[in-house]
Order: C-alpha cells, then structure tokens, then sequence
C-alpha cells in the first residue's frame, strides 16, 4: 500500500447522486434576456416562478429585458457634482456676494481692523 491511505480517490460527498437519493428536480423554463449590447442571457426559472420584467447582464452589467429587438436602455449616469455645484444651484451670484461681504465684514471687526 503506497503512502498507507486506505481511501485513495474519494472526498466527504463523493459518490453516485442521482435523483433517487436528491428527489426530483422540478420542472423549469429557460428565459432568455438581451441586453443594449446585443448580449443573450439565458435564465432558468422554476414552471411556475413569476418572471421578472428585467435581469442585470452578466457580461455588461446594463438591464436585460426579455424583448430582443427593443432591450431596455442604459441607464443614464449623472456626473460628480462638487460641494461648490450643489452650493450654486441653492443661491446665486449676488448671494455669494451678500454672504462674502457679511463674512469679511466679521473678520474685519474681530481684528479690529
């Protein structure tokens, strides 16, 4: 016997699995989705499971909907917005200016200037 094990060739779970010792499977359909790429993805639902409208692309990662000639859009990216951006669609030119002028006005009077 070389290198003395006695269970050569198997692991824990190894073994003949069938449908006899795991049940039946149940009864399933393959949907297929497309993405805006024109890439096919075939899911596997249960018969009687409710089909979602939309399904993330594995390859892309856009929505994938189930018809092939009109696949939903991309969806549409916003760009970054800086503090500065979202401060400017609040107030406008003359309220920035208002509030400077109150700021400088303050750190004039504590350094008494």
């Amino acid at each position: 016997m070389s290198g003395g094990n006695a269970i050569r060739g198997t692991r824990v779970g190894a073994g003949p699995m069938g449908e006899a010792e795991r049940g039946e499977t149940a009864p399933r359909r393959r949907v297929p989705f497309w993405c805006a790429q024109g890439h096919e993805t075939q899911v596997s639902f249960a018969s009687d499971a409710e089909v979602p409208e939309l399904w993330d692309c594995p390859r892309c990662g856009l929505p994938a909907g189930q018809d092939q000639a009109a696949p939903p859009p991309a969806p549409r990216t916003e760009p970054y917005k800086t503090h500065l951006a979202y401060v400017r669609e609040r107030r406008s030119d003359a309220d920035g200016d208002a509030l400077l002028e109150e700021a400088l006005a303050k750190l004039r009077a504590r350094r008494g200037a």
